[in-house]
């Protein structure tokens, strides 16, 4: 299935996701997940976000709080001082770099849009955690993620009961893009929450329906890059998850993923290469 022929306004342009695209994840955070992720000095900022553009990525998606499973608590005074330091670093060696800033809370949306230009932001509960976001997003007109999830990242893995996930993941979808769309918001990327709020068995059941969150005609970001749900069907770890990766985000893409979130930038480059090359092929014959 191809992938939404549709743009994202980023400042005055827009983004075309007619082919799909890769973010890149930047993680100033001391405790994510996938451990070769996490960049904490200037050398190791610049050489990332160096890298993620060199490789091709389009988006680069900056996170200061870790919302793995559990994760310990981080106060607003300190993502947002995480967020400030990365933030200048990019914006002064790389100013025209396309980014996405993953906050669900609306008082550092707000600062990092007005202070360093961000150009998306990124947020896990979907608007659930701060009742001001949508308003921000509004405000601002920066293109916005929806993700699906329930819980906080700390208690998120009590709540993976479902009726019928893909349903109710449907069900909230509407509900918010009613919501953001009576406020003028345009831009909305839709995110399943791949490992937020779901076991193994319902990430893949997830992944095998992703198509039909394209009801909405919205564009859809997957984030599978080196999740447990790959690792533990594997028996192994995040670090030696990289081909299990691969062959999610294949997936995805034949369920009409528009962007792909990944650590590997260059090995998704590769993967919608080889996908695109095989849509052209069949579309030929």
């Amino acid at each position: 299935m191809e992938s939404n022929s549709i743009s994202i306004r980023i400042k005055n342009s827009l983004l075309s996701l007619s082919s799909p695209i890769v973010m890149g994840i930047l993680n100033i955070t001391p405790d994510s997940f996938y451990t070769e992720s996490r960049v904490n000095s200037e050398e190791r900022i610049i050489a990332r976000v160096k890298t993620i553009l060199e490789e091709g990525g389009t988006i680069i998606d900056i996170g200061g709080y870790s919302t793995r499973p559990f994760a310990a608590v981080v106060s607003e005074k300190e993502e947002m001082k995480r967020l400030v330091r990365a933030l200048s670093i990019i914006r002064k060696y790389f100013p025209n770099s396309i980014l996405s800033v993953d906050t669900y809370r609306a008082n550092i949306a707000d600062q990092v849009i007005r202070e360093f230009g961000v150009d998306i932001i990124n947020d896990i509960s979907g608007g659930e955690l701060d009742p001001h976001m949508d308003k921000v997003i509004a405000y601002h007109h920066v293109p916005y993620i929806l993700m699906h999830m329930k819980g906080t990242p700390q208690t998120m893995q009590q709540f993976t009961t479902y009726k019928n996930l893909v349903q109710e993941i449907t069900l909230f979808f509407a509900q918010r893009i009613q919501r953001l769309s009576e406020l003028g918001v345009n831009d909305i990327v839709l995110d399943p929450g791949f490992g937020f709020a779901k076991t193994t068995a319902q990430n893949f059941e997830l992944l095998e329906h992703l198509s039909e969150f394209l009801f909405f005609e919205r564009p859809l970001l997957v984030g599978l890059s080196r999740k447990s749900m790959l690792f533990k069907t594997l028996n192994t770890d995040a670090e030696h998850s990289l081909p299990a990766t691969i062959a999610a985000n294949t997936i995805a893409l034949m369920g009409g993923a528009s962007i792909l979130r990944v650590h590997d930038v260059k090995e998704a480059i590769q993967v919608i290469t080889i996908y695109e090359n095989t849509c052209a092929y069949s579309s030929i014959e």
